[in-house]
């Protein structure tokens, strides 16, 4: 049980680690625009993670990038559109609406309106489908006397 209780505790510190980067700021307020850029800017190899968190190869170089361009006094827009220019719009957690981007802006609210008309649908027919399986009182009449004529024999 110790055992357990050691590798899961070195698999948790292993995991734990994040990437840690020793960049110095003269200006708290490009501090402020590197931190919220690294949180917003999207690692292409983990592609769920920011950069912030990644300890990948290509996430270190964005965020060394990342911070030469906010020492310059480059503007965290400036480094967002740097950034997507390079490696294009996936790079952003809120990608711009434009035309190669539409489909994940106005996809979602396609989908919801596709799946609302099909369940609206699926409930009619059932409805119509539940109004036209009931029984009529000659259908009833005619089961009576099929029974009625199984026991007598």
């Amino acid at each position: 049980m110790k055992l357990v209780v050691l590798l899961f505790s070195l698999l948790l510190s292993i995991s734990a680690q994040a990437a840690i980067d020793a960049y110095k700021f003269d200006d708290p307020k490009k501090e402020k625009i590197y931190h919220e850029l690294t949180d917003e800017l999207r690692c292409l190899v983990c592609q769920n993670q920011n950069i912030a968190g990644s300890n990948a190869e290509l996430a270190v170089d964005m965020r060394r990038k990342t911070y030469e361009m906010v020492s310059a006094g480059q503007s965290k827009q400036q480094v967002a559109d740097y950034m997507a220019d390079r490696y294009g719009d996936f790079v952003l957690y809120k990608p711009p609406f434009k035309a190669s981007t539409a489909v994940l802006w106005i996809g979602p609210f396609i989908i919801l309106a596709v799946s609302i008309w099909l369940m609206l649908r699926v409930i009619r027919n059932r409805r119509e489908e539940h109004e036209t399986a009931s029984v009529s009182g000659e259908q009833l009449a005619e089961a009576a006397r099929l029974l009625n004529k199984e026991d007598k024999s």
